[in-house]
């Protein structure tokens, strides 16, 4: 695993995290978290508030971002899935030296 994943992953997490609370944070119709902090959650996050929904766009174009990144990394450091015919079990198949099946007799 290399640095740069280890940093997205850590930037993964967090943003999530910041994410979820900037989520719950923001007043929808009919109240929100924002009003369980008192009349300091709704001026700070009130519904006319432009800096919330700018935060909350960045953080979600981060969250997506490194998903991105994420994915990309490890989808060039496997080997290959699981389909791949590269590291593919082998075919069972029959013995070279036994003989088929012999055909019932219906008389």
């Amino acid at each position: 695993m290399t640095l740069l994943t280890i940093l997205c992953y850590i930037l993964f997490v967090i943003a999530a995290i910041v994410l979820i609370v900037v989520v719950l944070l923001q007043e929808g119709r009919g109240g929100g978290f924002g009003e369980a902090l008192g009349s300091h959650g709704r001026e700070t996050f009130g519904v006319g508030s432009k800096g919330i929904n700018t935060f909350t766009a960045w953080t979600a174009g981060i969250f997506l971002g490194t998903a991105l990144v994420i994915h990309v990394l490890n989808r060039n450091a496997s080997d290959g899935g699981l389909l791949d015919d590269g590291d593919a079990a082998p075919a069972l198949s029959a013995p070279a030296d036994s003989a088929p099946p012999a055909a019932p007799s219906g008389n």
